[in-house]
Parts: structure tokens; C-alpha cells; sequence
């Protein structure tokens, strides 16, 4: 498939390699308020690339910990009156002491509470906001015939436009994803065309790329190369994984195994974006 076409510049491979060592390096730790059907997915993720996953639910720690760890990955699915309140803390944490996290708005536009907690963290000035296209145009003012379920009903091409406005509008880099990628500011859009259909098969990948989007910036200031490599990472291993595999089964395990893998080569070899 060939990329969209877009604006800004190229994505850069080499910039993905040594985020990644950086990762390896560092071992962050992500404060990992998951989606409770994709958290063993999430930490495993972030295990395969070298990263140290907590997952801290409760509100009466939530803020606590935060403190501690280097990035949040906020996650709106499975939400309870209680995940809702150690959102909220944990992200107040994060912005209090200048430290980057990630708003993951899984299921918005399926009931109003879920909207108003998606609504009220995004006015929380999330570092990044991964989401599909469906999440980003309801985000951006859209109809919630954008999802199905939780899943998107619009291609990330259809939804380039309300991405760019959100990022202009919320102050936010858009890391919007789908069969392509677009990671977007305010300035403009960079497309990353990789990975597999299989990938829509396999439960906790949009999760498991907010939580890898998190590592990511705990070691890289830039956020919008940091969005572009995490997602570059998670892509790719997944066009490797599934030239390897019949199904979503073995799928999921090939998967965290060339995370686990992927060095300057495979990313190098792989990953391309637009002009």
C-alpha cells in the first residue's frame, strides 16, 4: 500500500533504532492504567521492548505511584467510577511534575460517562493521544457512526483532517492508528504505512502501541518522534511477526518475540513513510 499523500518530514528508522536503545538502555517505568482485556498484552509489550511495566489501578495509589514513574499510559476501556478516579489522579501526577503520558480514549462515543472521562483527560493536556480514527473524529467533533463497537468506521485517510485539527486544537500530538499510521501536531502530519491485517485480529494491539508510545517518551523528549517510533516499532514487528504465522493465535506470540528482536536492521529494512 502506498503512503497517503501528506506534508512534513520523512519518518526516520535510524531515529526508531536509538529510541529503542534508549529504552533498553534505561528501562523505564510506565505507569500502566490498562484496558483490564489487554493488560497482560500491554506489559508484555512493553517487557519485549525493555521496558519495566507497573499496572496501578487503585485511587488511593494511583497518584502516589505516578510520581514515580517515568511516563502514563492512560487507558478509558473497562472503566469503572474507580479506573475514571485513578485516571484523573495519576494524570494530574504526571502534568504536576512535568512528565509525559499518553491518553488511550478506548470505547468513547459509547456511553456519556465514557465520553465525559475521554473529554475531561484530554483537557488534562495529555503529551500524546493514540487513538483510530473512529476515537479522533469523535474527538475532533465528529458522529459516532466513526466507530463500530471499538473499532474505527473510518480508514486514518478519511480522518486525517480532524486529526490535525485536534492536535492544533487540544495542543496535543495525535498518534492516530490504523492500516496507516499518521502521527500529527499542530504543524502537520507524517504518515508510516507498515504492519499486517492480522494485527485487527488480535486483541490489545491499539493498547499495546499507547503503552509503547509511553516508553517511548520517557526517553525522548520529542514527542512526535517519540509517537513515530514507538509506533514504527510495533508496525513493523508486526509485518515481520506475520510473514511467520497462519493466524491470530501464533500471531500474538511471534509478535513479542520480534519485539523483543528488532534491532536498527529490521527497522531499517521495513518501516516506510510518505515523502
Amino acid at each position: 500500500m502506498s503512503p497517503p499523500t501528506g506534508s512534513g518530514p520523512r519518518f526516520d528508522a535510524h531515529a526508531a533504532a536509538r529510541i529503542l536503545a534508549e529504552v533498553r538502555r534505561r528501562r523505564p517505568l510506565v505507569h500502566n492504567i490498562a484496558n483490564q482485556v489487554a493488560m497482560e498484552t500491554t506489559c508484555d509489550m512493553l517487557l519485549a521492548v525493555g521496558a519495566s511495566p507497573a499496572v496501578v489501578v487503585a485511587p488511593e495509589e494511583a497518584a502516589e505511584f505516578a510520581r514515580r514513574a517515568d511516563a502514563l499510559a492512560a487507558n478509558t476501556g473497562t472503566l469503572t467510577a474507580d479506573r475514571r478516579a485513578a485516571l484523573r489522579l495519576a494524570a494530574a501526577a504526571m502534568r504536576a511534575q512535568g512528565k509525559p503520558w499518553v491518553l488511550d480514549p478506548v470505547g468513547i462515543g459509547g456511553s456519556s460517562h465514557r465520553d465525559a472521562a475521554a473529554r475531561e483527560l484530554l483537557g488534562m493536556a495529555p503529551t500524546v493521544l493514540r487513538a483510530n480514527a473512529g476515537e479522533v473524529s469523535l474527538l475532533a467533533g465528529g458522529h459516532r457512526s466513526a466507530l463500530h463497537g471499538v473499532d474505527a468506521a473510518l480508514s486514518t485517510q478519511e480522518a486525517a483532517r480532524d486529526a490535525c485539527a485536534l492536535a492544533r486544537k487540544a495542543g496535543v500530538v495525535v498518534a492516530m492508528t490504523g492500516a496507516a499510521d499518521l502521527v500529527a501536531d499542530a504543524a502537520s502530519g507524517t504518515w508510516l504505512v507498515a504492519g499486517h491485517a492480522l494485527m485487527a485480529r488480535a486483541t490489545g494491539m491499539g493498547c499495546g502501541a499507547t503503552a509503547l508510545v509511553a516508553a517511548a517518551l520517557a526517553v525522548e523528549r520529542d514527542a512526535r518522534a517519540a509517537a513515530l517510533a514507538a509506533l514504527a516499532w510495533l508496525a513493523v514487528a508486526g509485518e515481520v511477526a506475520a510473514a511467520r504465522c497462519p493466524g491470530p493465535g501464533s500471531f500474538r506470540v511471534a509478535l513479542l518475540d520480534v519485539l523483543h528482536a528488532l534491532d536498527d536492521e529490521i527497522l531499517l529494512d521495513h518501516a516506510k513513510a510518505s515523502p
